[in-house]
């Protein structure tokens, strides 16, 4: 199964996708899910990994609401800034990373073999046992 998820600053997850195949690559899920508009509407911004590289090209490089980062290529490689510009947006999405561990160690996410409308359910309960948990 593959979901998106976004937590606050300190990790606290505050919403989750609807569940969709395992083969669906994250900027599908993005667009999909209208996560640009939404960030934008509510003025939000948010890191993200080199998954969702390209979702969000706006036509002022200041407007952007999900930074990714640089990423090299074989004939490109990176520069010294554009390195520490990727371990800041990393040092910045530690705690959502920590967020998703959170809501990992339900251990009955790693055996989910069922239909995504029923694992949208489940994911949605486990966000809120999550939470309760994570405030305990």
């Amino acid at each position: 199964m593959h979901f998106l998820a976004l937590t606050d600053e300190r990790g606290r997850l505050i919403w989750i996708s609807a569940a969709r195949p395992g083969r669906t690559h994250d900027a599908t899920a993005a667009r999909h899910d209208h996560i640009v508009a939404h960030l934008k509407a509510a003025g939000l911004g948010a890191p993200a990994d080199l998954g969702f590289y390209g979702v969000d090209k706006p036509a002022d490089p200041d407007d952007l609401v999900i930074v990714t980062g640089y990423k090299a290529t074989r004939y490109r490689k990176l520069t010294t800034g554009q390195k520490t510009a990727n371990k800041v947006i990393a040092a910045g999405r530690a705690p959502a990373e920590h967020g998703f561990t959170h809501l990992k160690n339900w251990r009955v996410l790693t055996k989910l073999r069922t239909d995504p409308t029923r694992a949208t359910s489940l994911l949605r309960a486990l966000l809120v046992l999550t939470n309760l948990e994570v405030d305990r």
